[in-house]
This record gives structure tokens, C-alpha cells and sequence, in this order.
């Protein structure tokens, strides 16, 4: 049988590259006279731009303090022990990077039980261990705090969570365990199932302690002298920890099939990670911490082995790294300062980007529009939406002042835009009239100014070809909602310069955007997939497969929403609008819906009605259903799916070869940043490569072998 320390030192030497945490252990006197007390201190040397993490390296020197503290509790030296980390940072968590390189099942069973060995021993040591969460703790850095005894939490937490789930794991050393033991099923289920699911939400300091996590909160000033002298008292019997009871009843069996019912709804059964989470809770029940700790063992290891936590690591690099540095940007030092911003159109859409560029940029932002009504309309969205952070607290009054303050609107563009360094339209998604709006907007902006289209479809190089200098127009094609989507589709014209392109990765770095750059073609990455996927789903319906049937093939992809409701999201008009775009450049693989044109002609806004009496959940409208005119051509589900899965394979193939975009991996990271696509699939081509779509469509697959699969 292996020791800790042997299971750690194999797996340190499968991960030479590891960023080590050293466990410091310093004594001190505790007030009050309540005696010597051993503080651990999690530091990996790194400012808190690079957070703590759990290596096998990192664990084998936190195994090594606890030795020290071991003896010195049996020797009768210390009343107590604790755990704290560096500045701004507690802990986040296993090295992802080490999970990456793992081969096999033993290989994985050895890092979660080599988790749970080092851990558990702090439960274990001869006097009580406290926690002292100072900065933000996710997965095992939460982990270790649940194994102390008694834990408090700083105020000032920005992001404290259990996120395995959102990426394909469970909380594998002793999350699944241990926090319903504490705090009951219900919440553990709310942070360890729907909280992932919900994309990864995040808990601050006051949450944590009113579930129940911690104890005690302090300010985070002077959390660590607060949390210490609230220790002494606690060791001096002068404070005493009362934590609720647990319904270890109908309550708990409540938990996990609400958890059930959650996970169904966001992943529709087809990513196991939360349904193996909800497993260990259930059993979790009698209080068997051993047991759990097993089986949490074993589920890790299962899953580390799988294709979906693969993805979901994959997907993860995708957004923290990749997005961060974007293929084919030109060089930082190109870009232009940008000092005041116009925006032409007032409509909705074009009111939203006014208020982004105003918040992020805190520069001058001037709308135009036809007429002074719509004028004042788009103005008076932002002043409201300003008064409503103002309202929730996210900004004070002076900032609200200032902002307000800062954007105006015109109806002259030759007054408003005069001074503007970036200039982008938002107007109807109609060539003739961006190509008339971008000649006026070229006739009285600055020779520097850039012209930006947030056209979702249409050519940019035609739009800019009858300027005199159309070098400085670029694609900015932004996804609704503004606020909440990441993805920034920025499209470079056949004749956008350099210095161009880089101010508009400059602005969008400014906006918080996630960028990728794509040639100019049509509807570019996002629109051009999801118009063939939703295109495969309306062939199949007007030849003559039910709706319902339609739907359904595609649940097992486990999408954020069904097609037919996501396009109802985008509206009909648009989404035919798109498909006629697609339809005139690729007639052989894009076709327009007479189905779908109807509704449109219909004025309906979706295929689907809502009533309180059926949960609100879509029924297909009558009005709708009558309109339908289907063939006799009847699908299966798995039919359909093979048919959709096979469509979107050869577009991704054939926008790869047309050079789109550099990579299969930015196909990926717009969808998860666009459109919302799960962890789990790794956006699509993990999934597409796993399920062997790539091979049968194109001949190969789309990723490396361990890009997003586990090593050979």
C-alpha cells in the first residue's frame, strides 16, 4: 500500500512544470492569554495575479507541515492550528494543468486520494484547526477549509466557490462529503450543482457565511488579527459555535432531486459530472465522511478519464488564456488612443453599445439618429440604465454624474462627430443603407477616425468599397445581450489596416470583450454555424418531422436553450434575414425556411406560446402549427441529430479551409463566448471529434490528440 508521501512524489514526477505552494509554518502567542497557536500560510511567491493552487508537490509540502504541526499538537506545544494564504488569495484549487497530463485511471485515483489523505489529516490532529478564508478559495482551496474545524471568512471575498461541476469534475476532496454534513443538502446542492450550472456563479464573503460555510466574518482590513482573536475566545470557551441542525430526512432526498431536477434542465443528462456529484450528496447522508470521501475518489478518477472534463479544461484554457491573447492581432503598439466615441443609430442595440463604450471607456459618447425623437430616446435609455446602477450601488453619485454628463446626442453628424476617434453604426441590417451612413460619416470625421459596423452578416469589404478610404473600416460585430456576452467578432475588410485592426482590439480589450478575429465572410463564425445548425433543424421539420421530435434529437448535446427557442431569442426576422444572407452566398448548403418565413410574415414572434397553467414551459402556438406546411419525410431523433451534427462538421471543415479564423479552437471560443455553448462540449469540435462527426464528414478530426482528450 502506498504512503501519501510515495502516491504524491509519483505524481509530482508526472508534472515537472507544477507552480509549487509552500505551506509556512509560523507560531504565535494568541490573545487573551489563550496560548501557542501554528499558522499554516498557503504561498506560491506569486503576486495574487497568479492564485495558489494544489499540485502533488503543493500537497506533499502542505502534508509536511501538518507533520510538524502533528507533533507539536501531540507534544502538547500548540492549543491550535490554522490555515490561511497569501495576500488577496486563499486557495483555487487543483492545478488544472497536472489534471491535463494524467493517462490513466491509477494516475487519477492517486491525486484524489492524495487530496483527501492530507487534508483529512487536519480533521485529525490533536487539537481544533481553524480556516481563515482571506481572498478568494475555489474547489480544493474551499476543500481544505472544510476539513478544519471551525472557519471564518473575510468581508472583502470577491469569488469563493466549488466550481467542478462547470468544468466536468465533482468536488473530489471532501466537497461532496463534508459541506452537506454542515450546512444541510439544500445549500450544498444550490453550491455545488446550480451554482456551476449557472455559469460558474460565485459566492462573496457575506454569502459564504450566511449558508452556514463559515462561522465567523470579519472586515477584510484586519481579517487575519479579527479571525485570531475570535480564535482565542473560541478556544477559551468564551465564544461557543452553534451551527443548525441538519434534516437528515425527507429534507436531504428533497435536495438532491431538486439538484437532479437543475442538473436535467441545464445539461439534459449529457454531462455526468453533476449527476455523479449528486450521487456522493445522497450518499452523503448517514454522515459516512469515509465513505464519501470513496466514492468521491472514484468518481474523480472516472471523470479526470473522460471526454467531457477534457472539454470543459479545454474550454476553460480557451477563455482564460487564448481569449487573452487573440490569434492574429497585430502588434499592441499600432493602436490609436481612443477619446471620444460615436455611435450612429439610437435604436436599442445601438443605445446598449453606447452605454458599454460609456462605462468602460468613460469618454465622451455622442449618438445620431433620423430624427430627435429617436435621439432623445437612445439618450434617455442610457441616463435611465445609469440611474439604475446608481440605484443597485454599483456606481456613486459623482460617477453617475459624471457619466450622464458625458453622453449626448445629435441629429447633425458633422457637429457630433467631428473629434470622434471611433466611429460605429448600428443602424438596419440593410447594405445600401450602411454603405450611405459610412459615406456621410466619412465625410466629416477625422482622416484617423476608425468606421465601425456592428453588421452580424453582411460584407464589410463592400460596405467600405465606394469610400475614399476604406482601410479604416473594421467589423465590430457585438451579440445581444451587449452587457452579458463575452464575444466580440472583429472582422478584418480586405483593404483594413493594421493600425485599424489594432485599435480595434485596443477597444475591445478596453470594453472587457473577448475578441477573435475573422475574415470577412458571411455572417462570419457564430451566425454562419448556428444558421446551418438551426437550418438542418427547420429542413428536417418542413419535409415533414414533427417539431417536438426536431427538438428533442439535440437535447443530448446538453445546449443552453432548445433551437427553436433560441430562436425566438434572436426573432424570426432576423434569423430568416441571415438565412437569406448565407442562402445567396452558399444556395448548396443553406437554404431558406418557406416555414419560417411565414412566422415571419406572420408577425410571430416564435414558434412557441407560454401559459402559467403548463409552468410556463413551450407549447407550440396553434397559430403556428396551422401555418406549418410539412412534407411526408418522417426522422427519428438520433436521425435528426446525426443530420444536424454532420452539417455543422462539414461548415466548421470548410470555414477552417476558407481561413475564417486561424484555428479550430476560435471556432470553439465563440461559441462558448457567443452563444452561450457549454464547458462540457468544449464549444463543439471536442465534441464532434469525440463522437467521431470530424472523422466520418471531413476525414480527421478537428484537435490534436490531448488537446481536449485525454494523452495516448
Amino acid at each position: 500500500m502506498s504512503t501519501t508521501a510515495e502516491l504524491l512524489k509519483g505524481a509530482a514526477e508526472l508534472f515537472p512544470d507544477e507552480v509549487v505552494t509552500s505551506a509556512h509554518v509560523r507560531h504565535l502567542d494568541l490573545p487573551f492569554g489563550a496560548g501557542r497557536f501554528a499558522l499554516v500560510t498557503l504561498d506560491n511567491g506569486f503576486d495574487h495575479t497568479k492564485p495558489t493552487t494544489f499540485g502533488p508537490q503543493s500537497l506533499a509540502n502542505l502534508n509536511a507541515a501538518i507533520d510538524q504541526v502533528e507533533q507539536e499538537a501531540l507534544a502538547g506545544s500548540i492549543v491550535g492550528a490554522g490555515i490561511t494564504g497569501k495576500p488577496f488569495i486563499f486557495a483555487v484549487g487543483a492545478d488544472l494543468k497536472g489534471v491535463e497530463l494524467l493517462k490513466n485511471h491509477d494516475e487519477a485515483l492517486a491525486i484524489g486520494k492524495g487530496g483527501h489523505d492530507v487534508f483529512k489529516r487536519l480533521a485529525a490532529l490533536a487539537v481544533p484547526t481553524f480556516a481563515y478564508y482571506n481572498g478568494a478559495a475555489m474547489g480544493g482551496g474551499v476543500e481544505v477549509g472544510l476539513h478544519c474545524t471551525y472557519r471564518t471568512v473575510s468581508k472583502a471575498i470577491p469569488a469563493f466557490s466549488l466550481p467542478e461541476v462547470f468544468l466536468g469534475l465533482v468536488p473530489g476532496w471532501g466537497g461532496c462529503a463534508l459541506l452537506p454534513n454542515l450546512i444541510g443538502a439544500e445549500r450544498a446542492v444550490s453550491v455545488i450543482i446550480e451554482n456551476s450550472l449557472n455559469q460558474n456563479k460565485q459566492l462573496r464573503g457575506k454569502q459564504v457565511f450566511e449558508l452556514g460555510i463559515a462561522d465567523a466574518i470579519f472586515e477584510g482590513a484586519d481579517f487575519l488579527e479579527q479571525s485570531l482573536l475570535w480564535t482565542a475566545n473560541v478556544l477559551n470557551g468564551t465564544t461557543e459555535v452553534v451551527r443548525a441542525d441538519i434534516d437528515r430526512g425527507e429534507g436531504w432526498d428533497a435536495a438532491v432531486a431538486k439538484g437532479r431536477f437543475i442538473a436535467d434542465s441545464k445539461v439534459h443528462g449529457a454531462a455526468p459530472a453533476a449527476y455523479r456529484a449528486l450521487d456522493i450528496i445522497a450518499a452523503a447522508k448517514d454522515g459516512d465522511l469515509q465513505a464519501g470521501f470513496d466514492a468521491e475518489d472514484k468518481a474523480l478518477a472516472d471523470l479526470i478519464m473522460g471526454g467531457e472534463l477534457r472539454s470543459g479544461i479545454y474550454a476553460f484554457n480557451l477563455v482564460q488564456k487564448r481569449a487573452k491573447r487573440p490569434a492574429g492581432a497585430p502588434d499592441k503598439s499600432l493602436a490609436r488612443p481612443v477619446t471620444k466615441v460615436g455611435v450612429v443609430g439610437a435604436g436599442l442595440m445601438a443605445s446598449q453599445l453606447a452605454l458599454l463604450f460609456l462605462r468602460r471607456l468613460e469618454v465622451p459618447v455622442v449618438l445620431t439618429d433620423i430624427d430627435q425623437e429617436r435621439v432623445d430616446k437612445g439618450v434617455g435609455y442610457v441616463h435611465a440604465e445609469i440611474q439604475k446602477l446608481l440605484g443597485k450601488g454599483r456606481i456613486n453619485q459623482d460617477k453617475a454624474n459624471r457619466l450622464t454628463a458625458l453622453v449626448t446626442g445629435v441629429l447633425d453628424k458633422a457637429e457630433g462627430f467631428a473629434d470622434a476617434d471611433f466611429i460605429i453604426e448600428a443602424v438596419f441590417e440593410e447594405m445600401s443603407v450602411k454603405q450611405k451612413v459610412f459615406a456621410e460619416v466619412e465625410a466629416v470625421a477625422p482622416a484617423h477616425a476608425i468606421l465601425a459596423t456592428n453588421t452580424s452578416s453582411l460584407s464589410v469589404s463592400e460596405m467600405a468599397s465606394k469610400l475614399q478610404h476604406p482601410e479604416r473600416v473594421v467589423g465590430f460585430h457585438f451579440f445581444n445581450p451587449v452587457a452579458i456576452l463575452p464575444l466580440l467578432e472583429i472582422v478584418r475588410g480586405e483593404q483594413t489596416d493594421d493600425a485599424s485592426l489594432a485599435t480595434a482590439f485596443g477597444v475591445a480589450r478596453k470594453l472587457k470583450k473577448t475578441a477573435v478575429l475573422t475574415k470577412d465572410a458571411p455572417a462570419f463564425v457564430v451566425n454562419r454555424i448556428l444558421t446551418r445548425f438551426m437550418g438542418e433543424i427547420q429542413n428536417v421539420i418542413d419535409e415533414g418531422t414533427p417539431v417536438v421530435t426536431a427538438e428533442k434529437a439535440i437535447e443530448p448535446l446538453g445546449l443552453p436553450m432548445s433551437p427553436l427557442v433560441l430562436l425566438e431569442l434572436v426573432g424570426p426576422a432576423i434569423g430568416l434575414h441571415v438565412s437569406e444572407t448565407l442562402n445567396r452566398a452558399f444556395p448548396e448548403r443553406f437554404t431558406v425556411s418557406p416555414n419560417l418565413a411565414a412566422v415571419v410574415k406572420a408577425g410571430k414572434r416564435g414558434f412557441y406560446v407560454y401559459s402559467a397553467e403548463n409552468g410556463f414551459k413551450p407549447e407550440l402556438d396553434p397559430e403556428v402549427a396551422a401555418l406549418l406546411v410539412q412534407g411526408d419525410s418522417v426522422l427519428t431523433e438520433e436521425q435528426v441529430r446525426t443530420r444536424v451534427l454532420d452539417a455543422v462538421a462539414q461548415e466548421i471543415g470548410l470555414m477552417l479551409e476558407e481561413g475564417v479564423v486561424a484555428e479550430a479552437q476560435d471556432i470553439d471560443l465563440c461559441l462558448i463566448t457567443g452563444a452561450g455553448w457549454p464547458f462540457h462540449l468544449g464549444g463543439i469540435t471536442p465534441y464532434l471529434d469525440r463522437e467521431g462527426v470530424s472523422e466520418r464528414v471531413n476525414g480527421k478530426k478537428f484537435l490534436a490528440p490531448g488537446l481536449a482528450s485525454v494523452p495516448a
